[in-house]
């Protein structure tokens, strides 16, 4: 199976795995918003995950996009 150009080159899809910053605090957020906070594992201001790099994630981190960083 042939790797795809997302995945062949290097940054946070080398591995599959990206990391995700809090970096504003959640409060006057839509609920739906902390919601989305919460089920990506973001818990405290600076907070920091590594998660597995999926469609999924992606939308999550894009509908809180003046939330949260990717980091590299």
């Amino acid at each position: 199976m042939a790797k795809t150009p997302s995945t062949a080159g290097n940054g946070p899809a080398s591995n599959g795995m990206i990391k995700v910053r809090l970096v504003k605090g959640l409060r006057g957020s839509q609920a739906r918003h902390r919601l989305s906070v919460k089920a990506l594992g973001l818990n405290k201001l600076n907070d920091v995950r590594e998660l597995k790099d999926s469609p999924q994630v992606r939308g999550l981190i894009t509908q809180l996009h003046y939330l949260v960083r990717v980091e590299e």
